[in-house]
């Protein structure tokens, strides 16, 4: 599950409990990245601020797009299969799949490929970035604002996935039921793990503290 000790699920109280009782309410169990944070849980509450922030200043498809195109360069699965699987309420899952191919999928827009584009490097490595790279957004109509918006996603998913990654954790077995040749394509770095996903009872209390 992790390279880390973390707070088991039925040992949780105080912060650790809230936390897995508000994980739990959004994905009904408690996933693996948020075990990873059970020793800061302070942590995750910033992360999830923050996440609130940049969301707020774009919509969910785009965030979407941007979130899994940095996600999968960074080859991390565990953010690859859940954004991958967000972004099938937007597009088909074959068009999915070729963007997790390195395609440029003709059901998206000259915005949408650029966007990924541009979220693919700034994840990957920023310092490769030029003006010309950002002049490819303008040119597709992208206001800088929006472009500010674009790199804030890209760069705090790089935070996140790298976090993740560098304690070992795993995809949550959740996964397992996705549509084989899009689970397939989508987990990219880590495999997905074993352990049965896990609950932690009475979260309307622990939610209430």
């Amino acid at each position: 599950m992790a390279f880390i000790q973390t707070i088991p699920v039925g040992d949780a109280d105080g912060d650790v409990r809230e936390m897995y009782a508000r994980q739990q309410t959004r994905f009904g169990y408690v996933p693996n990245y948020a075990k990873v944070f059970s020793h800061r849980p302070g942590l995750m509450k910033y992360w999830a601020d923050m996440q609130n922030e940049i969301r707020r200043h774009t919509d969910r498809r785009r965030f979407e797009l941007v979130t899994f195109s940095a996600a999968h360069a960074l080859k991390n699965s565990a953010c690859a299969l859940a954004h991958g699987k967000a972004l099938t309420e937007y597009l088909s899952a074959a068009t999915v799949r070729a963007i997790a191919e390195g395609e440029a999928p003709r059901a998206l827009s000259n915005v949408d490929n650029a966007i990924v584009a541009f979220a693919r490097k700034a994840a990957v490595d920023a310092s490769t970035v030029t003006a010309a790279d950002v002049e490819s957004l303008q040119a597709v109509g992208l206001s800088d604002p929006e472009i500010f918006d674009i790199a804030a996603i890209a760069a705090a998913r790089a935070f996140f996935t790298k976090l993740l990654d560098a304690l070992g954790t795993e995809p949550d077995s959740a996964y397992v039921t996705m549509d084989p040749s899009l689970r397939t394509a989508l987990t990219v770095g880590r495999p997905i793990g074993q352990s049965e996903v896990e609950y932690l009872p009475n979260i309307a209390e622990a939610l209430a503290q």
